[in-house]
């Protein structure tokens, strides 16, 4: 959905923070998001959040390329980006199509105001969000996705799971939902991203959101 390496990098150029010249913004925002969903994946019931997650990962990424530590303005001008990222461009409309048809909710880790935030920003709408932070399991603990399909009153099978992670998507299959991964070529920059292809069966496999409308939609 978020175009979040392209978002990140260029916030961190339009920063006026000597010490991140000396970094590769590539490098340096791809490390924030492992180090943030090392810190994120499979907690239960934590006392924080992703936006915490964030600001907290952010610190250890500024130490981890030996840089001085960025004064208060310029770590909460770059932690904020993450309220600020933009859409995939094929995201909003196919999700406007979708959203015509079939009942659309984000089932997301990212907490409930960074969730609104990028949604305004880009008009998503919505039916539902449904976040990890509301449930206190993230996943790939199959108690989110138990608890998010009761919530919305469906069967496992009525639904179906997008995303462009196995890791996801496994355990959304594993709970008896449908699966559709949309290949993200470009979500961590030039590098590629970890595991841009599927590792498993999926019901459905396309190269962008308007293909994924077709394949559900038809046409």
């Amino acid at each position: 959905m978020l175009d979040w390496h392209a978002c990140l990098v260029n916030e961190l150029r339009g920063l006026e923070a000597e010490p991140l010249e000396a970094v590769d913004p590539s490098e340096f925002v791809n490390e924030w998001r492992r180090r943030s969903m090392r810190a994120i994946v499979g907690q239960v019931r934590p006392a924080f959040d992703m936006d915490d997650v964030h600001l907290r990962a952010l610190d250890e990424t500024v130490a981890h390329f030996g840089i001085p530590a960025l004064d208060g303005a310029a770590r909460q001008q770059l932690w904020r980006g993450w309220h600020r990222l933009r859409a995939w461009p094929d995201f909003p409309p196919a999700l406007a199509r979708l959203r015509a048809t079939l009942p659309v909710v984000s089932f997301t880790m990212l907490p409930l105001p960074l969730v609104v935030a990028v949604s305004r920003l880009n008009g998503l709408g919505w039916d539902a969000i449904v976040s990890c932070q509301m449930i206190g399991v993230y996943k790939p603990h199959r108690e989110a996705y138990d608890t998010a399909l009761a919530w919305l009153g469906l069967r496992a099978e009525e639904a179906l799971m997008v995303a462009c992670h196995n890791f996801d998507l496994n355990a959304a299959q594993d709970a008896g939902m449908q699966t559709a991964f949309v290949r993200r070529p470009l979500e961590w920059g030039p590098g590629g991203p970890p595991d841009p292809n599927p590792n498993r069966s999926y019901d459905h496999v396309v190269d962008g959101f308007e293909e994924l409308v077709a394949a559900v939609l038809g046409g």
